[in-house]
């Protein structure tokens, strides 16, 4: 083999090496689930996934398995697209069709709920990986009955907060709404559409307006949100990523490399350097310097690989150049 093919060699297997590792590095995971007001999965894994307190927890459990409440923040369809109603069948929305977070659409009155009342509230929603993108809320219709399996036709049709690229405060997207007049036991039912992903996540919070109508003979406990150190403590035993912990296996779960795949057409690849600043004016508007948002498609580390990536390249070539310049003189 002549020198030239050998450094030819050496620039493909380390070009391949330097691939690889921006596709496995660069993974981002957008996770998360509505803390206030509490969703089921938020509050079961408050509970703890092992030994949870309330009945209908303790059902979930049982129906679903421990892990799925130890991956609280991934109840997603990696490539919905804006295509919720039909991907999801009527009596899956909790589980956003999701056999793993089955135990999730039980219809029963007595999951843990939050007191709420009629007018402006401020929402929170736990972004265990912050990515840009739009949250529509629903809420169900007045004579919603919990005892039986939540339909797309029990939600109201035009949802009563929808908000893009909210704020985030301490790892939660905050907005404001103003919540109907209700009584008795409802439904809020969220959908968080990515905007650089067709990846979007769902959450079913059960609540109260006034005094519980849930017809479970007796007042449902009331739902808390996980701590940010319970958060941490179950981390371990996740199987999803926590801001680059785990091994982002979770069923649902979307993969996004920061590596354009061959095949993308040169119009739709991610534009390396200029991207970030493209979509400055895009982005969630964090509560503090510091905050450290994912970047569309990507994670904090993009930038940093894609320079890695960009100078394997260009020590490729020069070596390449430098064998053919010897070559010649010789």
């Amino acid at each position: 083999m002549t020198a030239r093919r050998r450094a030819a060699s050496l620039v493909t297997a380390v070009t391949a090496a330097s691939v690889a590792s921006l596709a496995l590095t660069g993974q981002a995971a957008a996770h998360g689930s509505m803390t206030d007001p509490v969703s089921r999965v938020s509050a079961c894994y408050a509970e703890g996934p092992e030994s949870p307190r309330s009945a209908a927890c303790k059902a979930a459990v049982a129906a679903s398995g421990a892990q799925a409440f130890y991956d609280w923040n991934a109840v997603n369809i990696a490539n919905a697209a804006g295509k919720h109603r039909q991907l999801i069948a009527d009596g899956k929305l909790c589980s956003a069709g999701n056999d793993k977070y089955r135990g999730l659409d039980l219809a029963r009155g007595d999951w843990p709920s939050s007191k709420l009342s009629s007018g402006k509230h401020t929402f929170r929603y736990k972004g265990t990986a912050p990515h840009r993108g739009s949250f529509e809320l629903y809420v169900t219709k007045d004579g919603y009955d919990p005892s039986k399996p939540l339909r797309w036709s029990d939600l109201e049709r035009k949802p009563f907060v929808k908000v893009t690229d909210p704020r985030m405060e301490n790892g939660d997207y905050v907005f404001q709404g103003t919540l109907p007049k209700k009584s008795g036991r409802h439904l809020i039912y969220s959908i968080w559409q990515r905007s650089d992903s067709p990846e979007a996540f769902y959450t079913c919070s059960d609540v109260v307006f006034g005094k519980d109508g849930g017809g479970s003979g007796r007042p449902a406990p009331t739902a808390s949100a996980p701590t940010q150190k319970e958060i941490e403590a179950g981390a371990g035993k996740s199987s999803v990523e926590h801001h680059g912990h785990g091994d982002d296996k979770a069923e649902t779960g979307a993969k996004v490399t920061a590596a354009a795949p061959a095949s993308t057409p040169p119009s739709t690849r991610p534009a390396a350097p200029k991207a970030p600043e493209a979509n400055t004016a895009n982005a969630p508007q964090a509560a503090g310097a510091g905050q450290n948002l994912a970047e569309t498609g990507g994670s904090g580390t993009t930038p940093y690989l894609a320079i890695g990536g960009a100078a394997v390249l260009a020590l490729g070539s020069a070596v390449l150049f430098g064998t053919a310049r010897r070559r010649r003189s010789s």
